[in-house]
C-alpha cells in the first residue's frame, strides 16, 4: 500500500525556468524547492519524454516529495524534444551528455544551490546519469540509476547476443520517431512554438537508421558504454534493477567493478518501472525513502547507514506458476556483502543424451512475453509447454532441498554446424508437477558473435565447435519436485532476427555440454527489509471513458494453410487522458510482427503511432502519425519510415524515408 503524503519537513515551490546552454540554446526545466533561505542540493532528472504532459504524472509523484525533503528537485527536457530549443539528436550523443554537464555546472553555480548535484532516472534518464558521471563534472556527486545499462551494444533495445533484437530495435526506432516529431507546447513553449516544431522536423532522421548501420561493437557502441571504462565513474552509484527488466545485469556489473565504498545494488522482481509505483510485478518498495538515504549520505553528509548495507540487496521468487501478470511474488530478500558473492557458487549440470539436431520452426519465441515489460496484463511470457515443444530440452530433477539461483546462468554448447550464420537460444524454465513450464530467465547467442561481439565470424561448414554464454541474471528458487529445464532452440521470433540459411539449424552433442547454475547457500538471517512505498499527492490526471471497444493487448493469428504467423501487440504507454491544465492528448500505437514457419526471409516487423495533442480553450490540435516497417532479404535490411503531421487539420509537414543497410552481421 502506497502512502500519499501531504505534509513534509518543507514547504515546497514550483517554478518553470529556462537553462541556458553555452551555444545559446535553452532548455525547458521545472524545478521544485524547499521554502527555506538556505541553500541546499539538487537533484536531477534529464529525459526526452516531455516534462509538461508525458512523464508529468511520474514526476508529481517523486519531485515534490524530494523538495519537502529539503532537496532542489529539477526535471529537464533534452534538447529537441518537449519544449527545450534545438533540435532532437541520436540517443545519448556527445551533445546530449555535454548538454547534461552544462545543466549540471548551472544549478551547482545557483544561489539556493550548496554546489552538490545529484542524478537519478529511470531507463533513459538512468542511462544518461551514468553516463554523465563518467564524464565526471566535479559537481556531480551521487547518482541513482534504475532500469540502465552500462553497455549499449549488448544490454539495450538494439543487439542481444550479437543478434539484432528484432522486437525493439524496430519498435524503439518506431516509438522515438513518433515522440520527435511531437511539438512544442506554446502554453509553456510561448510564440514561436510553431517555428521550433518545424524547424525539429525538417532534422527528423529514424534512429535505426543509424543502429541498423553498426551491426558489431564498434566505436559508435562504446560510446556512452560506461563498461568500457567503470574508474571514469567518480560519482557514487546506487544501481537499482528488476528481475523482468531486461537491464537487470548491469546492477551485477556494477557492484562487481566499481568501488564497494561508492557503489551499491537493488534488484527486486519489477519490470521496467520505479519500483514504488506498485505495477506487476510486487512487492513495492518505499524507494524515494530508501533513495533519500543515498542522497543525504553523498550530498548533506549525513550518517544514514547506507554503507553498512549489503553491496548488493536482491529478491529471490519462490516458484510460481506461469502468468502474464503477477500483482505480487512471494519470496525473500538477502543480501550479499560482495559480488561475486561467497554465498554463491556455480553448480554445473551435464547435458545427457545422444547428438540431436535442433531446427526450430521460425516462429518459435511468439510466447517471449514483452522486452520491456511496463506492468501491462499480457506482457510477461505465458505457459512455455508450447515453446519447449519446438526446442531441445534437458531436464534436472530438484531433490532434497530447494534449488536457489542467484546471478546469471551459463550455458556451453558443443555444437555442429553446415551453414555459415546461426542463433541459439537458451530459456531457463521451473517445471512443476503438473507439467506447466514458467520462465525463468534466457539468453541468446549469435554464432556469428561467438568469437567477440566485435567482429562477425562465419562458421565453418560441417565444422564442431564449443561455444559458451550467459544467461540473463535472476533470482529464482526452485523447490523439490520441481524440474530445471534447459530449452534449446535455434530461432526466437521476434526477439531475435533471423538471417538466411538459420533454417538449417545445427546439431547439439551433449557431451561436453552443460549448464552452470550459480546457487546461493541459504543463510539464517538476511536482515534485508525496506520500508512501504510513499510519494506525493498525484497530479491529478483523468482517464476519459470512451465508446471504443478496448483492443487485447497481445494476439497471435494463425494462418493454417499458409503456415505463417502474426504477432499484433498494443504497447499500452498512455491512451487518452486530461490533464489539469487543460491538455487533452491522445496516444495510440500498434505493432505488428510476421512470419512464416520455414522462411526466415519472411520476418517483417510493422509499427503504427497516432498522438493527437489538444487544447480546446486555445484553439490548438496537433495529431503526430507515423508508419514503421522492417524486414530483411538475403543481403540486406529493408526499412521504410512515413511521418505526417498536422495542425488543425492541415498537413504541416509529411515526409518518407527508405533505407537498404546491407546486413554484415546480427
Amino acid at each position: 500500500m502506497t502512502t500519499i503524503r501531504t505534509e513534509f519537513p518543507y514547504e515546497t515551490t514550483r517554478e518553470d525556468v529556462w537553462i541556458p546552454l553555452p551555444d545559446g540554446t535553452r532548455l525547458y526545466a521545472r524545478i521544485w524547492r524547499p521554502v527555506t533561505d538556505e541553500a541546499v542540493p539538487v537533484l536531477l532528472e534529464y529525459l526526452p519524454y516531455r516534462l509538461t504532459d508525458w512523464t508529468a504524472p511520474r514526476d508529481w509523484q517523486r519531485h515534490p516529495w524530494y523538495a519537502g525533503h529539503g532537496y532542489a528537485s529539477v526535471r529537464v527536457d533534452l534538447r529537441g524534444h518537449g519544449n527545450s530549443d534545438g533540435r532532437p539528436g541520436d540517443e545519448y550523443d556527445a551533445r546530449e551528455l555535454a548538454d547534461g554537464v552544462a545543466v549540471v555546472e548551472w544549478l551547482a553555480a545557483q544561489p539556493w544551490c550548496t554546489g552538490a548535484v545529484g542524478m537519478f532516472g529511470i531507463s533513459w534518464g538512468g542511462f544518461n546519469s551514468l553516463q554523465i558521471a563518467a564524464l565526471a563534472p566535479e559537481a556531480l556527486k551521487a547518482v541513482v540509476t534504475v532500469c540502465s545499462t552500462d553497455d549499449r551494444y549488448d544490454n539495450d533495445v538494439h543487439y542481444m547476443g550479437g543478434s539484432v533484437l528484432g522486437v525493439d530495435m524496430h519498435a524503439w526506432a518506431a516509438t522515438m520517431l513518433a515522440f520527435a516529431a511531437r511539438p512544442p507546447d506554446p502554453l509553456y513553449a510561448g510564440e514561436g512554438w510553431r517555428e521550433r516544431w518545424l524547424d525539429r522536423l525538417e532534422s527528423l532522421e529514424p534512429l535505426v537508421h543509424t543502429w541498423l548501420a553498426h551491426q558489431t561493437r564498434d566505436a559508435y557502441w562504446r560510446h556512452g558504454s560506461v563498461c568500457e571504462d567503470y574508474g571514469a565513474v567518480r560519482a557514487a552509484v546506487l544501481a537499482v534493477g528488476g528481475w523482468h527488466d531486461p537491464y537487470r545485469d548491469t546492477v551485477l556489473r556494477l557492484v562487481s567493478a566499481l568501488p564497494a565504498d561508492r557503489v551499491r545494488g537493488i534488484i527486486g522482481p519489477w519490470s521496467h518501472q520505479y519500483p514504488d509505483r506498485g505495477l506487476p510485478p510486487g512487492p513495492a518498495i518505499g524507494f524515494l525513502q530508501e533513495t533519500l538515504r543515498w542522497w543525504d549520505h553523498w550530498l548533506k553528509g549525513e550518517d544514514t547507514g547506507v554503507l553498512a548495507e549489503p553491496l548488493l540487496r536482491s529478491w529471490i521468487s519462490d516458484s510460481h506458476p506461469p502468468a502474464t501478470t503477477y500483482e505480487r511474488l512471494d519470496g525473500r530478500w538477502v543480501g550479499d556483502p560482495a559480488w561475486p558473492s561467497p554465498n554463491v557458487a556455480p553448480v554445473r549440470y551435464e547435458l545427457q543424451g545422444e547428438p540431436v539436431q535442433v531446427a526450430s520452426p521460425q516462429h518459435t519465441g511468439l510466447d517471449a512475453g514483452r522486452f520491456f515489460p511496463f506492468g501491462n496484463v499480457s506482457d510477461l511470457p505465458p505457459d512455455q509447454r508450447e515453446e519447449d515443444a519446438k526446442s531441445a530440452c534437458f531436464e534436472f530433477a530438484v531433490d532434497g532441498g530447494p534449488v536457489d539461483v542467484l546471478g546469471r546462468p551459463v550455458v556451453r554448447l558443443r555444437l555442429r554446424m553446415d551453414v555459415p550464420h546461426g542463433q541459439v537460444v537458451a530459456r531457463l524454465c521451473d517445471v512443476a508437477p503438473d507439467g506447466s513450464s514458467t520462465l525463468v530467465t534466457r539468453g541468446a547467442l549469435n554464432l556469428g558473435a561467438r568469437e567477440g561481439r566485435d567482429r562477425s565470424v562465419d562458421w565453418p561448414k560441417g565444422s564442431v565447435q564449443s561455444v559458451a554464454f550467459e544467461l540473463n541474471g535472476i533470482g529464482h528458487s526452485f523447490p523439490p519436485g520441481h524440474r530445471i529445464r534447459l530449452a534449446l532452440s535455434s530461432a526466437y521470433w521476434p526477439w531475435i532476427w533471423p538471417r538466411a540459411g538459420s533454417e538449417a539449424g545445427w546439431t547439439l552433442d551433449p557431451a561436453g555440454s552443460s549448464l552452470d547454475l550459480p546457487v546461493r547457500a541459504r543463510t539464517p538471517s538476511e536482515g534485508v527489509a525496506f520500508e512501504e512505498p510513499e510519494q506525493a499527492p498525484p497530479l491529478g490526471v483523468t482517464f476519459p471513458e470512451t465508446l471504443d471497444e478496448p483492443r487485447p493487448e497481445r494476439v497471435v493469428v494463425r494462418d493454417v494453410a499458409a503456415g505463417a504467423w502474426r504477432l499484433e501487440v498494443d504497447p499500452r504507454y498512455g491512451g487518452k487522458r486530461v490533464y489539469p491544465d487543460g491538455l487533452e492528448f491522445e496516444e495510440d500505437a500498434l505493432e505488428v510482427y510476421e512470419i512464416q514457419d520455414a522462411d526466415p526471409l519472411s520476418a517483417r516487423a510493422r509499427s503504427e503511432w497516432r498522438i493527437r495533442l489538444h487544447r480546446a480553450d486555445a484553439g490548438w490540435d496537433v495529431r503526430v502519425s507515423t508508419v514503421s516497417s522492417t524486414e530483411c532479404d538475403a543481403e540486406a535490411f529493408v526499412v521504410r519510415n512515413e511521418v505526417v503531421c498536422r495542425e488543425s487539420d492541415e498537413v504541416a509537414f509529411h515526409r518518407t524515408w527508405e533505407r537498404r543497410i546491407p546486413r554484415t552481421a546480427g
